[in-house]
């Protein structure tokens, strides 16, 4: 089937970046916007826009309802669902295919097997592949979560059965932790994904967060593009990103490869998807989790391999075999993404909400910025935080932190506080420099006297930033003509 007309379901800077392949494929673009997003750049860059009725995700970009009756009325071909929302909604996928609208991504079987982490986790013991101790069934009520946990020790993490993104996670370090974590856990479960099942898994301590690309045609073809490491997270979410990992041996990269190619082949999977895994300090990997969408984090992926994942999506969701075998899958140089979020460092990762008064993009050579950002742009509490994705490439890891280093410094967002300043750390840190990583990277590396050292010398920098933006100009012509910079 040759697709004409896609619409996507989502917003923000993923909207752009699927609006940006679907018209060099030659496709009418149909984009939503609820009325907060009625101003946005995805808005003015699509074929056309209609309207969402509120602003709540349940209210907009989650209901199955005002999406699919938009689908119909523009004639849509394909739903492209992009990451959150609707992209691991099997209930919407099966929607999709009982109104003949293809849904780009898995069919809902595959959704339900491997989207769902206890059906994933059940199917990857079956296949072998080595799972952290927990259940393979959501938990019942809190008895039920104090059981386990003192089956299988402390610490373990509590974890939504539906979505990923870090939410509906939450990690108790002894039973009187239990209650207000399954608490939280279950009600973000339910806001985020409309689905409020959590279960229990042994936590690993100081893992390495290690993920493998695939893309998986309907005529059961499947290859992975190589792996990505995301340990560098706060509350579970991550905030840096790079291709190839340099804990990888060749010989762990096809093991966990091959494993990964396993769990795809046997749910029939079809599209873009990420198997998850953890290695701990001893190097034993264990799954993880499917997310059966495209990830925030492709686009090192792309910098790595040349290839465009979206554009893979939609010749996939068209059904076309892959024009790619395993061997064909080089990776070459290094890739870093740095998630640029609207959130105040200094004050514990708090969301940051306001208006935007002045941004300056990075450029230069294999320099990548996926954003939704202009002067004007209001930071609300409706959406995720992520305003940008800074990419860049390069031939090696160093050069590509000291490339990552440079477009830190160019870039500029003035209005709301951001994570720009974590990301200059993080390029800066000895530890992170020599690769040696793991999900408490924050918690030994940021700490509260770093993290207060660095505020200050940020502070007495970038004092402009805090202001408006023409004090923010006045004060760079100043300290410009002060040292004779040019």
């Amino acid at each position: 089937m040759q697709f004409k007309k896609i619409l996507i379901a989502n917003r923000s800077e993923i909207a752009r970046r699927v609006i940006r392949s679907a018209h060099e494929c030659g496709y009418h673009t149909i984009a939503l916007a609820s009325p907060h997003d009625g101003n946005a750049l995805y808005v003015r860059e699509a074929g056309e826009f209609h309207a969402l009725a509120g602003n709540f995700p349940k209210e907009s970009y989650l209901d199955h309802e005002q999406v699919l009756a938009i689908a119909k009325k523009t004639k849509t071909d394909a739903i492209h669902p992009g990451y959150g929302f609707l992209s691991e909604n099997a209930v919407f996928s099966g929607e999709c295919a009982k109104a003949g609208i293809k849904f780009i991504g898995p069919t809902p079987e595959a959704i339900e097997l491997l989207g769902d982490k206890t059906k994933a986790r059940t199917l990857a013991k079956k296949l072998g592949v080595p799972t952290p101790s927990g259940t393979t069934e959501a938990l019942k009520d809190e008895s039920e979560a104090i059981e386990v946990a003192k089956k299988i020790g402390y610490p373990i993490m509590l974890k939504a059965a539906a979505g990923g993104g870090g939410k509906g996670m939450r990690i108790v370090e002894d039973e009187s932790g239990i209650h207000e974590a399954l608490k939280r856990a279950k009600s973000e479960a339910l806001s985020s994904f409309g689905d409020d099942r959590v279960y229990i898994e042994k936590y690993i301590t100081s893992p390495r967060h290690i993920e493998f690309q695939i893309l998986a045609d309907s005529h059961g073809n499947a290859i992975h593009l190589g792996e990505r490491e995301c340990s560098i997270q706060r509350r579970n979410q991550k905030l840096i990103e790079e291709s190839p990992s340099v804990v990888l041996t060749e010989e762990m990269r096809k093991e966990m490869g091959e494993a990964a190619i396993s769990l795809i082949h046997e749910a029939k999977y079809e599209g873009a998807g990420t198997v998850e895994f953890l290695v701990d300090e001893k190097g034993k990997y264990y799954f993880l989790e499917v997310n059966t969408r495209l990830q925030v984090e492709h686009p090192v992926t792309e910098f790595v391999t040349g290839i465009d994942l979206v554009r893979e999506q939609f010749r996939i969701a068209e059904g076309e075999k892959l024009g790619l075998k395993q061997p064909d899958i080089i990776v070459r140089g290094h890739s870093i993404e740095a998630r640029i979020q609207a959130e105040d460092v200094w004050n514990d990762f708090l969301p940051s909400l306001g208006k935007i008064s002045y941004v300056r993009h990075p450029g230069g050579a294999f320099v990548r910025n996926d954003n939704a950002l202009f002067s004007g742009l209001e930071v609300s509490g409706f959406y995720d935080s992520l305003l940008s994705k800074l990419i860049v490439w390069d031939i090696d890891r160093l050069k590509a932190i000291s490339r990552m280093k440079r477009a830190l410094e160019e870039m500029r967002i003035v209005g709301v506080s951001t994570t720009i300043p974590f990301a200059r750390f993080v390029m800066k840190n000895k530890t992170f420099q020599k690769g040696d990583l793991s999900t408490k990277f924050i918690t030994e590396e940021f700490t509260p006297e770093v993290r207060d050292e660095l505020r200050q010398n940020y502070i007495n920098k970038n004092a402009g930033a805090f202001l408006s933006v023409e004090a923010y100009l006045d004060k760079k012509r100043e300290r410009r003509l002060f040292v004779g910079a040019k």
